[in-house]
């Protein structure tokens, strides 16, 4: 006769079995540029057992949770060995959090964690918390994970336990286990947050995208998403930052924006998704955008779609910190195809999959903000008034019953 231990175990272990096992498919027609999928692809609840649980019946025979997972999301991610490999933040239920390892065969669904982990190693000033990496493929040989290191803010009040200051945490592998610490990235910004490197050497320099910030959680007089270059990445310093994509008012990205994962280059350009942040009474308010920079000159911007890219929808709008979407990890395949893998609400891992000549046609024709709502009845009358010259019989039939309708 099976112990309650062993009937709890062998029915956690069927659960979690079925969860990381179910198959996922696409969530209906979608909008044409990319198609969502019905299932997160990570939760707190796919991290492992053996994480979570102490399993051994002398030590927990109650079988309690030793571990707790509040969430898993914002993963970097890159293709190695043919899988589909992506890094999310882990966090604890004490709020600290770690990255681990997932890998799945076709990106979409079936990601198991890796055994272990990933340590991190520390430098002379241990992070009290670190997140939000993004994993790049650079030209130099390496793999580099570039994240937020958060430290408490040593010229905060007595009694204020919440101040701290954010700086790029740099670290570099071969195999996504073992991983080598560098030097944070310095530069005149007083705090640093979702800092991206470029895969490519610039001018024989490192380049990376940057987002200056005064505070730790306002922008303040940063500007937007920063540029910079450094001679060396082992104690990368950047002595100029140029932004590249500022904040500008009544936008989505208003409040502060920051890069999202690692460019991909295209034969038009360097193809960019980003975070763009507003405040509205609710709170603040996430999306993704996308933009795209010259090849030769990484700062000018030359393709640009107004408003957002995706944003949180039904259920992706609620967890820990609602209304958010956050992507830092994406992989291109040869083929043109491209996975997005992006969080919702700061609790739970999503893909949306698309090809690169899809996104490219989104941001090439798809009308850039005009900043007023003038220029955006213009940009409706062009679509309409397009659509009555090159109109198919349905669309003429549609649009006779709206015109007569108002009439």
């Amino acid at each position: 006769m099976k112990t309650s231990f062993e009937k709890r175990l062998a029915f956690l272990q069927s659960e979690h079995k079925d969860l990381v096992t179910r198959r996922n498919e696409k969530a209906g027609l979608g909008n044409g540029i990319y198609d969502r999928y019905k299932y997160p692809i990570l939760t707190a609840a796919h991290s492992p057992l053996f994480w979570q649980y102490d399993l051994n019946y002398k030590t927990n025979p109650y079988l309690m949770v030793r571990f707790g997972i509040n969430a898993v999301l914002n993963a970097g991610a890159i293709k190695c060995n043919n899988k589909y490999l992506i890094i999310p933040r882990v966090e604890g239920l004490n709020r600290k959090s770690f990255f681990a390892v997932a890998e799945s065969e076709n990106g979409i669904d079936n990601f198991t964690f890796w055994g272990h982990p990933i340590q991190m190693p520390e430098t002379e000033h241990p992070d009290t918390n670190i997140y939000d990496i993004r994993v790049v493929q650079h030209e130099d040989g390496w793999i580099y994970g570039l994240f937020c290191t958060e430290r408490r803010d040593p010229d905060a009040k007595p009694g204020d336990q919440s101040a701290a200051i954010a700086q790029c945490g740099i670290a570099r592998t071969k195999d996504l286990k073992n991983w080598e610490r560098l030097a944070d990235l310095k530069t005149s910004s007083p705090q640093q947050r979702n800092v991206v490197l470029h895969p490519e050497f610039v001018e024989g320099q490192y380049a990376f995208y940057t987002r200056p910030q005064d505070g730790f959680i306002d922008a303040g007089n940063g500007g937007g998403i920063g540029f910079g270059l450094s001679a060396s990445i082992a104690n990368a310093v950047i002595k100029e930052e140029v932004i590249v994509d500022r904040k500008i008012y009544h936008t989505v990205y208003e409040a502060k924006n920051g890069s999202g994962p690692a460019p991909i280059k295209t034969k038009l350009g360097w193809m960019h998704l980003a975070h763009g942040v507003r405040n509205t009474a609710a709170g603040l308010r996430y999306v993704l955008y996308m933009f795209v920079t010259d090849l030769q000159d990484l700062t000018k911007v030359i393709y640009k779609p107004g408003g957002y890219f995706l944003a949180p929808e039904g259920e992706e709008r609620t967890g820990d910190v609602s209304n958010v979407a956050f992507c830092n990890g994406w992989i291109a395949d040869e083929d043109g195809k491209v996975f997005i893998y992006y969080a919702s609400s700061d609790t739970r891992m999503h893909v949306a999959t698309t090809t690169i000549d899809k996104l490219l046609d989104y941001v090439v024709n798809t009308a850039a903000d005009g900043f007023t709502s003038s220029t955006s009845v213009d940009t409706l009358y062009k679509i309409i008034d397009a659509n009555k010259e090159n109109a198919s019989e349905y669309v003429m039939v549609t649009y006779k019953k709206h015109a007569d309708s108002h009439k």
